[in-house]
């Protein structure tokens, strides 16, 4: 059977915006969904149609190749419908109006609540950390409010020695239901329980310290393990070591987000290091052994004569680890030369009988193809 024209499916016209594409979908939505049109047998094919065309013109490169195209160039491209994220009309249907909207039509006609006790939710502190511990990871302390559980009452809300009595509005199951009256017909919603937020449990006598809440905020201290080769931007996260959840709920979690302090010795890609020595013209010519810094104490490098000024010596290995490639990378020490000043008569006599005394064969080597773009950087 030939299948429609989207634009047809969802009566718009060709030049539709994408919220009036929205608003389309959504009005089918609300007449074809199966939980709704109950009456119709063929409302859920109706409402699949719907979603592919809403599927397609929804995603701006999908409707470009439908315009120009139609259906064959769409199958040609490859398209199937669901394939793009939505295996059903149900999941385009909570993308569309919010998750839990389809069963019970709930965010359409006021919302579907959540069910069972809420999760605690999560903490984001920062950590800093130097270059040097990247090398070899580091431990750290952070410290940050969260809400945890009540100490008075051992996070059950009640006085301690009074009773925690089964909630008589959901006769301790927690949620309670619903049946609203709408043009569609009855539509039945599922949420938590008012009176107990979802516990099923109430307690006779409410804790003094937290107010029957079961929890309190206070400070909190968490000793955390930087791994080594992380990189500034990059988190940890500690699973249930955020705020704490309602009773019967997990806690959430706790995500630290690494800045690694800038050194001024040396510059990080990745997992290289470079780092730049200044070195007299002189020395640069006769060739010498000098002094460069890594992240464990000086080293000593052989410079050779001749020596120009960009050019980068590699030490293997005197870089930093990755997380995921424990092997390190390389230093680069980048050679800037440095030109005397303010030279006496004697010395510029000296300059100027070198000057005169070289030939061709004295000239420098052509420049290396491809030297380091990130050279260039370190000498900003």
């Amino acid at each position: 059977m030939a299948k429609r024209d989207y634009y047809e499916v969802l009566g718009v016209g060709r030049d539709a915006d994408d919220a009036q594409i929205k608003k389309a979908f959504r009005g089918l939505a609300r007449d074809l969904h199966p939980d709704v049109n109950t009456d119709d047998p063929d409302a859920e094919e109706r409402f699949k149609e719907a979603a592919e065309a809403y599927e397609v013109l929804s995603d701006s490169e999908r409707r470009a190749t439908y315009d120009a195209y139609g259906h064959e160039g769409l199958r040609g491209g490859g398209y199937q419908p669901g394939a793009q994220g939505f295996g059903s009309f149900q999941d385009i249907f909570d993308s569309l109006f919010g998750e839990g909207g389809g069963g019970a039509f709930g965010d359409i006609f006021g919302g579907g609540g959540r069910r069972g006790p809420a999760q605690g939710g999560d903490i984001g502190v920062l950590a800093e950390v130097e270059l040097g511990e990247v090398l070899t990871g580091v431990s750290r302390e952070v410290a940050f409010d969260a809400v945890v559980p009540c100490e008075h009452c051992h996070g059950n809300g009640a006085e301690p020695g009074t009773p925690i009595l089964t909630c008589e509005t959901c006769e301790g199951a927690g949620q309670v239901r619903q049946v609203t009256r709408t043009p569609f017909g009855q539509m039945m919603r599922t949420g938590n329980c008012p009176t107990c937020g979802g516990s099923g449990k109430v307690a006779e006598t409410p804790c003094e310290v937290c107010a029957g809440a079961g929890r309190k905020r206070e400070a909190k201290t968490y000793e955390v393990d930087i791994p080594a080769g992380i990189e500034s931007g990059q988190q940890i996260r500690i699973s249930g070591a955020g705020h704490e959840g309602e009773t019967g709920a997990r806690a959430g979690d706790l995500y630290v987000q690494v800045d690694v302090a800038e050194h001024p010795d040396f510059r990080r890609e990745g997992r290289d290091l470079i780092t730049v020595v200044e070195l007299p013209v002189t020395t640069a010519i006769l060739g010498a052994s000098v002094p460069v810094p890594t992240l464990e104490g000086e080293e000593q490098i052989e410079v050779e004569a001749g020596a120009q000024h960009g050019d980068s010596i590699k030490l293997r290995h005197r870089g930093l680890p990755g997380i995921s490639r424990p092997s390190r990378g390389d230093l680069h020490v980048v050679l800037k030369l440095i030109t005397p000043v303010k030279l006496d008569e004697e010395q510029r006599e000296l300059a100027e009988r070198l000057d005169s005394s070289l030939g061709p064969e004295n000239e420098p080597r052509a420049a290396r193809s491809g030297l380091f773009e990130r050279v260039r950087k370190a000498f900003r």
